[in-house]
């Protein structure tokens, strides 16, 4: 920013007429380079008021080039003083008061995160309030030798600063320097500063101060710049960083949708509710894995490559959208060949990931399930629990109340639940996530449809304010890989008449595809071209999941591609099932023009089983991988409960278009269903404490032999 020096610039607050008064001054601030801000002034007049705004540098007042408005915007670059002019048609002036934009450096020395977020990530949920960034250090002084200590704070406005000792007022220290000249014996004592602005007050760490022993020299906390900033020691680096430039390392999300049971009543919203949120979450930055249709076998293998994939620093979500049910505090979720009745041992404990979540040293971990939580085998004996670690990071989003259940909303081809209709307009807020879980919760309490019915649960641990809109500073490439390389290249292919037909492969989940084939111009050598994409194989547990969820998906692939894009498409669903390459045939019917006969030609395409099932093709990496912190093998993912076996029950879902009571929904367009996850109703309570807890259940061993059944990955290339 190029400044023009200009004369007779007061040094204080100078006022020609009484006929302008300001009414707003300019403040202080203190803040970190890079830091985006603005300076105010406000005036009231007689006549129309102009503004021009002045800075000084180095000793010289200077004249803000198109500094013009009430408002000057400034990117903090240098420590420098400014004031405004105010002058009115009859060439009365009055200029405000200066202000100092003191400034607070951190060194190449501050590491790759604090460079990045320095370098132009502003802060996202700071609001001015005081933030300490050097603390005073334990001094020891011989008598009558002088005594600093040294603290400083951000602010806007710029914080006050007043010092203690043992508790008492220092009336004379009110400076972020602390000075006595010559100290005696009784300045011994435990020192702390407290800086205050209009919008709070922070308290320095405590330090003791010795004076009457013999001792080093001790140097000084700061070094001047010659820009007028401060450079704060290597010690308190990190401490700037984690108290205002709040952001991830990475963000990593596995959503799991489970709708079409073996054993179960299906449900229909957990599909568009995992599409949904994955495009939201995208849109926030996070690399996201969403899942379809998973049995437990399949699930544990998810749940492992996420959780080897966190790392610290880590923003990380998981939601599961299915039938679900809780039993005395812990949460259990339902995979699609869970037989009946329900049993901990057939499900995947939710606390159990929690846990292992945590071992990972994530900054951020959030539980969103979105599914029943009645009560239920009430009798059965208590699991051994053990308590989440204190690390003050985790938030938990139930989408309905304990021993309640969870609704849908069904409106002709589309359904979604009621957590996520709210969720989904609140989620791309730039607040604290708790906050923002707040917003779901009034608005669900606010809908008539489940008014007494379904209430959103909350519970946290967060003691930071860490939003989803948070910025990343990688620290890794592990993070990058979750989510990536999903895509497959499209491919085109000539038939012997000459036509080009380009294939498309579009994911609307990570383990369900839909093949695309769109006719190149120029047809001119054929006429009333049709085409036909057919699996020359399918195993009939993959065809049946396939036709039994073909119309919902291509209403879901029609809200995102142009209709001309989709005349001939195939969906390849399971992708995890699939044990060979799979084998398309494109059948193209035409008119020849000379003859007007019809003609069938057909190419075949091979898809690789390793670009197919990119996310369930790692069982080899788990076991060849060496040994190394925060590592998770499969097997030691997910804890099977070895509670007894309760009584059957029944699933209370109601038909489509009716609550669990059977009464019709109260809206004409919509109406409810009981969705994402059932079970039976108990009068006893469950006894557990606020904190989540960890199902901390044993006998792995079926576990594994699942795995090993699977052969997930077995035939990696």
């Amino acid at each position: 920013m190029q400044e023009g020096c200009v004369c007779n610039v007061p040094t204080s607050t100078c006022c020609f007429s009484t006929a302008i008064t300001i009414t707003e001054q300019p403040v202080s601030v203190s803040v970190p380079v890079g830091y985006s801000f603005t300076l105010r002034c406000r005036a009231q007049g007689h006549t129309s008021l102009q503004y021009q705004w002045f800075c000084q540098y180095q000793s010289d007042y200077c004249l803000v080039p198109g500094a013009t408005n009430q408002d000057l915007p400034i990117i903090a670059e240098q420590t420098q003083l400014y004031t405004c002019r105010v002058n009115d048609l009859h060439r009365n002036a009055v200029f405000s008061d200066w202000v100092k934009m003191a400034l607070f450096a951190v060194p190449v020395e501050g590491g790759p995160i604090l460079s990045c977020c320095l370098a132009g990530l502003p802060p996202r949920l700071w609001q001015g309030e005081p933030v300490i960034v050097l603390n005073p250090r334990e001094q020891r002084v011989e008598v009558g030798q002088p005594l600093q200590l040294q603290c400083a704070a951000m602010g806007v406005p710029a914080p006050s600063y007043q010092w203690y000792r043992n508790g008492n007022l220092l009336e004379q220290q009110k400076r972020k320097k602390l000075w006595i000249a010559h100290t005696k014996v009784s300045d011994s004592g435990t020192y702390l500063c407290c800086a205050s602005n209009s919008r709070g007050e922070h308290w320095t760490n405590a330090v003791d101060v010795h004076i009457g022993e013999q001792t080093h020299p001790t140097s000084l906390c700061c070094i001047p710049l010659s820009a007028g900033g401060e450079i704060l020691p290597p010690a308190e680096h990190l401490q700037l960083f984690h108290l205002l430039f709040v952001s991830a390392t990475g963000k990593i999300a596995l959503l799991v949708g489970n709708n079409r049971y073996q054993h179960h009543p299906n449900l229909m919203a957990p599909m568009r509710d995992v599409f949904e949120l994955r495009r939201l979450l995208e849109h926030l930055g996070f690399q996201v894995v969403s899942l379809l249709d998973l049995n437990k076998a399949e699930m544990a293998a998810a749940v492992s490559q996420f959780l080897q994939l966190l790392g610290k620093g880590v923003y990380a979500i998981f939601y599961y959208a299915g039938h679900g049910y809780e039993h005395l505090g812990r949460n259990y979720m339902v995979p699609v060949d869970a037989p009946q009745p329900y049993a901990p041992e057939n499900c995947i404990s939710v606390q159990r990931i929690l846990q292992k979540m945590q071992q990972q040293q994530t900054a951020l971990n959030i539980i969103l399930l979105d599914t029943c939580r009645k009560w239920y085998n009430p009798g059965r004996a208590l699991s051994q629990v053990q308590p989440l670690e204190p690390w003050g990071n985790t938030v938990y989003g139930y989408s309905t109340s304990e021993d309640a259940e969870a609704y849908e909303l069904q409106d002709g081809e589309f359904s979604s639940g009621i957590f996520m209709k709210y969720l989904k307009k609140h989620i791309l807020q730039e607040k604290k996530v708790t906050h923002m879980l707040e917003d779901v919760l009034e608005d669900i309490g606010r809908d008539p449809l489940v008014t007494g019915k379904q209430v959103m649960e909350i519970r946290h641990t967060l003691k930071e304010a860490r939003a989803l809109t948070d910025p990343v500073c990688p620290s890794g490439a592990a993070a990058e890989l979750w989510g990536h390389g999903q895509e497959l290249p499209s491919r085109a292919v000539t038939f012997p008449c000459g036509a080009r037909v380009k294939l498309r492969f579009l994911r609307l989940f990570s383990n369900l595809m839909f093949v695309c084939a769109q006719p190149q111009p120029p047809l001119a050598h054929v006429t009333d071209p049709q085409l036909l994409l057919r699996q020359l194989a399918e195993t009939d547990d993959v065809a049946i999941q396939r036709e039994s969820c073909l119309d919902h998906v291509e209403t879901l692939l029609a809200s995102v591609y142009k209709r001309e894009e989709l005349d001939c498409v195939f969906q390849l669903c399971a992708l995890q099932k699939i044990q060979t390459d799979v084998v398309l045939q494109l059948d193209l019917h035409y008119t020849q023009p000379g003859t007007k006969q019809r003609t069938c030609e057909s190419l075949q395409t091979t898809l690789q089983k390793s670009l197919l099932r990119q996310f369930f093709s790692q069982r080899d990496n788990w076991q060849r991988a060496p040994a190394h912190t925060g590592s998770v093998c499969p097997q030691d993912v997910l804890g099977l409960g070895t509670d007894p076996k309760g009584s059957p029950g029944t699933d209370p879902k109601g038909s489509p278009g009716t609550d669990p009571k059977g009464s019709p929904g109260t809206d004409p367009k919509a109406s409810l269903g009981t969705g994402s996850g059932r079970s039976l109703p108990s009068s006893s309570p469950s006894n557990f404490s606020s904190e989540p807890e960890e199902n901390d259940e044993s006998d792995l061993g079926e576990l594994c032999l699942a795995l090993n059944q699977t052969g997930l990955g077995q035939d990696r290339p």
